[in-house]
């Protein structure tokens, strides 16, 4: 499902790095973290896939706690 502001997508921000992540398979769209970084939000996005679709899809957002 487009979205009229692109694909279904999420930012993360680490230091100075900042990357936009595709919901659906949790590919980097644009942007770079480092490679530790980049793992840990990989494994994040894919535990809270279907939250993050709901979110996108409602435009209703919150924040998601992180990894344990």
């Amino acid at each position: 499902m487009e979205h009229e502001h692109g694909i279904p997508h999420f930012h993360a921000i680490y230091g100075e790095h900042n990357a936009v992540f595709s919901i659906k398979n949790a590919e980097v769209i644009e942007g770079d973290l480092p490679s530790r970084a980049d793992r840990m939000v990989k494994e994040w996005a894919i535990q809270h896939k279907s939250e993050l679709m709901k979110m996108w899809q409602g435009q209703e957002f919150h924040q998601i706690p992180g990894l344990e």
